[in-house]
Order: structure tokens, then sequence, then C-alpha cells
């Protein structure tokens, strides 16, 4: 992004676009064999870290506010606006501290490391949101024990015992492999999109 104030309107037009990409991505999601079926992974991250790299980091945080904003008009929420909170305040870990690191000096090299640090982030800031929030959210919402999501876990990773072991053995693991994937998806993307992307800045 420039340094000038505000945005252009051929930013807000593809910020919009990134946008509606990273909602339509979020209904693509699908849970994982070996974790709890409500961890389903989506790549809607991916849009949103392209449009940071490509925008910057208030470009990320924006993007990821839109999706959620869409989520909840198209889907309402179920847990009065907490999951989303916490789904955007995990995405922003991720894409904004990537998007920041990137800016900087845009190279491969940078856009590496900004993706290691708000994977990092992205997983801190999971587990406790999870071990304080989420958890509980779930439990509360869902009309379900904490033990018994305890032992939705423990069936399948045998050694979760507690609210902790749930976090450290499921959450942990989820967060990790979705970080690395929307890593190499974006890797694997940003060029190709970024063309497009700069056209007309």
């Amino acid at each position: 992004m420039s340094k000038r104030k505000g945005l252009s309107t051929n930013e807000i037009a593809k910020i919009a676009v990134l946008s509606a990409i990273a909602f339509v991505l979020m209904y693509l999601d699908f849970p994982l064999p070996f974790l709890p079926s409500f961890y389903s992974l989506d790549f809607s991250e991916v849009a949103v870290l392209i449009g940071g790299f490509a925008l910057g980091p208030g470009a990320a945080l924006i993007i990821e506010a839109i999706k959620i904003v869409l989520n909840i008009l198209f889907e309402g929420s179920k847990t009065a606006y907490v999951g989303e909170i916490a789904n955007f305040i995990i995405g922003v870990s991720l894409c904004v501290p990537a998007a920041a690191i990137y800016r900087k000096q845009k190279n491969k090299k940078n856009a590496l490391r900004g993706m290691i640090i708000g994977s990092l982030c992205m997983i801190a800031v999971g587990a406790i949101m999870n071990y304080a929030v989420l958890l509980p959210a779930y439990s509360y919402f869902y009309h379900l024990p904490m033990d018994t999501l305890i032992e939705m876990g423990s069936v399948l990773i045998p050694l979760i015992k507690d609210k902790l072991t749930f976090v450290l053995l499921a959450t942990v693991p989820f967060n990790l492999i979705k970080a690395v994937a929307t890593g190499i998806l974006t890797m694997l993307l940003y060029k190709r999109v970024s063309v497009l992307l700069h056209r007309g800045q």
C-alpha cells in the first residue's frame, strides 16, 4: 500500500474481491480424521494473507473482518458471536504479523520469515483462545459438558486427559497444520495473483 492516508478505489475493490474469496473458502471446510470433528480446516486465510502481502497488514485486517461479518450475515452465530470473534483474532494473529514483516522488504526470504512468525503467533493465540474462550463457549452453547468434549478428544488421542492436554494435543497441532498449509498455498499462488493485485497501483 502507498504511504498516503486512506485507500484508493482500486485498493478497496481488491479488498472487496479478496474478502469475497475468503468468505467462499471459509465454506469449503473439512474435518481432519485424526482430530475432533469440530475442528474444521479451511483455506480462507490464504486470501487474507495474499491480500496482506500485496496491500499491507491493514488490508489483511480488513479482509479478515469482512470475511467474518459476511459469515455472520449469511450463517448467523451459534455461539453469540464468541466463535466468530475468536476466529477473527486467530486469523489476524497469523496474517497481520506476516504481512507486516513482508512489507519491510518484499522478497521470498522475508515472506517465509513472516509466515513462520505469523504461524507461531497464531498457534500461541489459538491455544490461549481455545483454552480460555472457545472450549468453554462450545461447552455452554452446545450444551456439552467439558468432560464430554475432552472425551471426544481422548477417543482420537488417548493422551488427552483434561482441557490443557486437549489444547496442547488437538488445538496446537490443528493450528500448526492450518498455518503450514496456508503458508504453502500462499507461496505457490502469490506470485501469480500479485500481478493482478499490483495492477493499477
